[in-house]
């Protein structure tokens, strides 16, 4: 038997769950810097239950982005238009978001896999960016390759704003 690892947070609407299983991780698009946007952005979609206080449950996913600027020096977590990981939550429902972004989610077996699960399709060719260069697979290779390589404090200190 395999123990799961799972968080959770307490929010107004119930409790989310999330638990570290493949395929509860979606990187939904990569963004690398181009003369209309100068940044690095990946969006990924988390897939969490929700238990409401009437003891109902509902399976969901919600997105938020990482951004960072074309040095890997500053990281910003991004609202998503719709399903978004930080709607309708109080600040410290958004604190504690982001703590489960920082301890947790980015240490999950499920991230790592879904990361180096995207850097073989970049090499095989079987995901496009803008332009089908090889300059561009190097560079979002980099940049999945830095997301690995997330700090927690770097996540937990990050200001979460609407995305571009």
């Amino acid at each position: 038997m395999k123990l799961l690892d799972a968080k959770v947070i307490n929010t107004v609407h119930g409790l989310e769950i999330y638990v570290d299983v493949v395929g509860n991780i979606e990187i939904k698009e990569i963004h690398i810097p181009s003369i209309d946007s100068p940044f690095y952005e990946v969006q990924f979609g988390i897939k969490y239950f929700l238990l409401r206080k009437e003891k109902k449950y509902s399976s969901q996913r919600n997105y938020f982005g990482i951004r960072m600027n074309h040095d890997f020096s500053s990281i910003t977590l991004t609202e998503t238009e719709t399903e978004s990981l930080f709607a309708v939550k109080s600040e410290e429902e958004r604190e504690a978001t982001k703590e489960l972004l920082g301890e947790w989610f980015i240490k999950t077996n499920s991230y790592k896999e879904s990361i180096n699960e995207c850097i073989k399709k970049v090499k095989k060719g079987n995901i496009y960016t803008s332009e089908d260069v090889q300059h561009k697979k190097i560079e979002t290779i980099k940049f999945l390759g830095k997301l690995l390589e997330l700090p927690t404090e770097d996540i937990e200190l990050a200001s979460a704003e609407k995305s571009i």
